[in-house]
């Protein structure tokens, strides 16, 4: 029996996460012809969920279409920073996720999803440490409000948490939480 490395399952859910985001960007790619799409560029504020971390704004930028009535689908790439562990510590993140939405009623949605997050931690220069460069796989969950200000454009409302495994660190604690929150506003333009 054989067992599955920490690099052998990253490298798995690589693959996982690639084909995914291939499989719901054929998916847009074929609705789009017979239903439209939206682009949403946002800017939001992401928290950790760690007591002692400030608030921060953030950028995304999604595109979604619907799959089925009342489903949608959604890819979306964004930057976030934080500082942890006393400002020691800068994270660094660009997730790329890949969702798929509910929508019970035309304003309304509710889904989860899953994402690739390129993730670079950067200690202090005045520490010894050497900063790091990962790529994480995590969970999301979430939900939005869109109100149409028109034919072709809506703001867009949305609220996500995400879940990752908890992250070793050579500081003390020795690890730390990097479970993360946000909350955007969006401008959504249907095409």
């Amino acid at each position: 029996m054989t067992t599955l490395t920490q690099h052998g399952f990253a490298a798995l859910a690589g693959r996982f996460l690639i084909g995914a985001l291939a499989l719901v960007a054929l998916l847009l790619m074929g609705v789009g012809i017979a239903q439209s799409g939206e682009i949403v560029p946002s800017l939001g504020i992401t928290k950790s969920v760690d007591e002692g971390t400030e608030s921060k704004l953030y950028a995304g930028l999604a595109f979604r279409g619907a799959i089925f009535p009342m489903v949608k689908s959604e890819i979306g790439i964004a930057y976030r920073d934080e500082s942890r562990l006393d400002d020691n510590l800068n994270v660094r993140m660009w997730p790329v996720t890949a969702s798929l939405l509910l929508t019970p009623l035309p304003m309304l949605y509710a889904g989860g999803g899953v994402g690739w997050y390129y993730t670079t931690f950067d200690y202090n220069e005045v520490l010894p440490f050497q900063d790091t460069t990962k790529q994480k796989f995590g969970v999301h969950l979430g939900g939005g409000l869109g109100v149409p200000l028109g034919p072709v454009l809506g703001l867009d409302l949305q609220g996500r948490y995400v879940f990752f495994d908890k992250v070793g660190s050579p500081l003390p604690p020795q690890s730390f939480n990097p479970d993360y929150r946000t909350t955007s506003l969006g401008l959504a333009i249907k095409f």
